[in-house]
């Protein structure tokens, strides 16, 4: 009990300690929020693209969780589409914020990035989930344990098992039942049980062995060899 609870405790102290280091102490309502770069002009994209990105919540909250979104363009579209579930007026958000821009001051990273071909057979699909969504309404958004952005994300990715895309250990939100309590992994190599969210097991070969413990996850891949841990995320090789 002790071990698990010091596998708890202290990388969510270091995932404090670098809060408190950086800048994102300031003002959230005036932080950057311009685009960080990850996305090339829509002219310059001809082909379709779906992208997922993740990236420090606001304040203090960000020492435990990201948050999550999706970017998604059809082949030849002028313009990116993104798509965010907020906690402010109707949880929906359509292209409110730039596609690749900074969450109130925290750099993206890409969780997953699909081209070409497989993506524009993949938008249809997400966009479906997005329409049907059943947590859309004002007042469904609840940050902890869920239904929030991760949530959200992963309810679209659960649509497209065939990218096998592991949302972080940070999506707080993620393990939220949004289709049951139990059943097939996302990417259908394995299984999961929720508590509601704030417990549950996961295992599966392509997200690993994860147990979820109030939200944050504790876990291990073996497929690509990382340790996952309470705030500070995925230690080892990348996702991707």
């Amino acid at each position: 009990m002790l071990v698990f609870l010091l596998l708890i405790i202290a990388p969510l102290s270091l995932s404090a300690a670098n809060y408190l280091r950086d800048d994102r102490r300031g003002n959230w309502q005036s932080a950057d929020r311009s685009s960080a770069g990850l996305l090339p002009s829509p002219a310059e994209q001809a082909d379709a693209l779906v992208r997922v990105f993740a990236a420090r919540t606001v304040r203090w909250r960000g020492i435990f969780a990201v948050h999550t979104w999706i970017v998604v363009k059809e082949k030849g579209a002028p313009r990116y589409t993104r798509y965010d579930y907020t906690a402010w007026g109707e949880p929906i958000r359509v292209d409110g914020f730039a596609p690749d821009g900074r969450w109130f001051g925290a750099v993206p990273e890409t969780v997953l990035a699909v081209d070409g071909n497989e993506a524009q057979r993949v938008i249809p699909k997400i966009r479906n989930v997005i329409e049907t969504y059943r947590f859309r309404a004002y007042g469904d958004y609840n940050a902890w344990p869920g239904p929030n952005s991760n949530t959200f994300v992963q309810a679209a990715l659960n649509a497209v098992p065939e990218l096998n895309a592991v949302l972080p250990p940070t999506a707080i939100g993620k393990d939220f039942p949004y289709a049951g309590w139990w059943g097939r992994t996302a990417s259908g190599t394995g299984l999961f049980v929720s508590l509601g969210g704030y417990l549950g097991v996961t295992v599966g070969w392509i997200e690993g062995l994860e147990l979820n413990v109030l939200g944050g996850v504790l876990g291990v891949d073996v497929r690509r060899p990382a340790l996952k841990f309470p705030g500070i995320g995925r230690l080892g090789l990348p996702m991707g």
